[in-house]
């Protein structure tokens, strides 16, 4: 695929639309590469990327399971909260990590660069064929969450969940084509 045809054809794909196989190696390693070349001023490269796979899913997903817990939800809807964290075959966490005082880069350009990255990583997934998600909510907020995931001094900004999309079932008929969210004389026009 085209990079043009990539960017312009992707969109989400939530988890409970993404199968087996998840990203190869190869194909990780492809999608890193993209957001690493992202616009970042100075290249700080102020993210960090966090692999959930194979057996780390359950850990994940007790995570997901204690904090539902602990905002209150019941045990029902809480283990309801720990199987989404199994449906993808790969979870990625974005995690910001950025430099607050940084004399040449404001914080504001740091996390347009954490932004970039991810839309490179997911853009790259499509272009191989893959299907993503960015899911965040107040899971990212949960502490011991946050300490599962975050060094010193990062934030959690969420998960990508990857994998195959799901072949579009032929006993129903296919979604028409999605419009744009908006038309591009809506968002660009000249300075005058």
């Amino acid at each position: 695929m085209d990079a043009l045809t990539a960017l312009c054809t992707r969109h989400s794909v939530g988890p409970k639309q993404l199968v087996e196989p998840g990203p190869s190696d190869a194909q990780l390693a492809q999608m890193v590469q993209a957001a690493l070349h992202a616009s970042d001023h100075a290249e700080l490269v102020p993210f960090r990327l966090v692999v959930v796979r194979g057996p780390a899913r359950q850990r994940l997903a007790d995570l997901f399971e204690q904090a539902a817990l602990r905002a209150g939800k019941t045990p029902e809807n809480a283990r309801i909260d720990a199987e989404r964290a199994q449906r993808p075959p790969m979870t990625v966490a974005l995690l910001a990590r950025l430099d607050l005082g940084h004399p040449l880069v404001p914080v504001h350009e740091q996390w347009v660069a954490v932004g970039a990255a991810m839309a490179h990583f997911l853009a790259a997934a499509h272009a191989q064929g893959l299907g993503g998600k960015m899911l965040s909510g107040a899971k990212v907020r949960d502490a011991a969450i946050q300490a599962a995931f975050c060094q010193p001094g990062e934030t959690l900004v969420g998960w990508m969940a990857l994998g195959t999309p799901r072949p579009a079932d032929a006993s129903r008929p296919p979604k028409p084509p999605r419009a744009p969210k908006a038309q591009p004389e809506a968002v660009c026009r000249d300075w005058t």
